[in-house]
């Protein structure tokens, strides 16, 4: 069985998705890769959580739904290798390196970042349609609402994880990184990736054709985003 035909673990709420993440951080070494992702998705979590609490989503059940799979989608990953189940290959190269010295932390925040966007994203809105019984489209709005959010987590690592001006020069190798991914680029590309997901749902062997192909491409960018760096 591949990954693509696990379930994900389910969960009720994004508060028990928000105490999961919080008991992975508390037993990972702060330098960890695996952990400086976490740390600024847990941010945003929370903060997709406190709108949702206080109204800020149309529709409450399409948001939480959407948002649990996506983070179940990371969390089973990153929990794989305590068990039996080999992660995606999207998650590979940061479950890998998560411990080398010759790699910073921005470059783990961002291989995080394009495992999660480049590839679970679309998952999450196929698994967010199949628990609803609805279609992409009815899930559009709250897409773009998480999706607005997720761009704030972008904006924090460049606030917790950028070197400052003097140091980030722009020979170093860090700059031409954060310069080769986007997020809203990966946010619109996993938009199209779900529709072609949807509309392949009756085809399994070209689904799953796709989204190992989806997988295979956001492993090869994460490694190449976590490519040792002199200091």
């Amino acid at each position: 069985m591949t990954h693509r035909e696990q379930l994900v673990r389910p969960v009720d709420s994004v508060d028990t998705v928000v105490s999961r993440m919080r008991v992975l951080e508390a037993g990972l070494p702060a330098r960890d890769g695996v952990a400086v992702f976490n740390r600024v998705y847990l941010a945003v979590t929370e903060a997709v959580d406190r709108r949702i609490d206080a109204g800020r989503f149309p529709d409450a059940t399409a948001a939480t739904t959407l948002d649990v799979r996506f983070a179940e989608r990371y969390l089973a990953a990153v929990e794989a290798p305590a068990g039996e189940r080999r992660p995606p290959a999207c998650w590979r190269p940061l479950i890998q390196f998560r411990r080398h010295p010759g790699v910073r932390p921005l470059q783990f925040a961002l291989a995080g970042i394009n495992a999660h966007i480049g590839h679970d994203l679309a998952l999450a809105v196929v698994d967010a349609c199949r628990t609803l019984g609805c279609e992409p489209a009815d899930l559009e709005d709250e897409f773009e609402r998480v999706g607005d959010l997720l761009v704030s987590l972008e904006e924090r690592i460049r606030e917790d994880l950028m070197p400052g001006p003097d140091l980030l020069q722009i020979a170093d190798p860090l700059t031409h990184l954060l310069g080769s991914f986007s997020l809203e680029r990966a946010r619109d590309a996993a938009w199209a990736a779900a529709r072609a997901l949807w509309a392949l749902r009756r085809l399994p062997d070209l689904a799953g054709e796709f989204t190992d192909r989806l997988d295979a491409a956001a492993g090869f960018a994460g490694r190449m985003l976590l490519t040792p760096l002199p200091v």
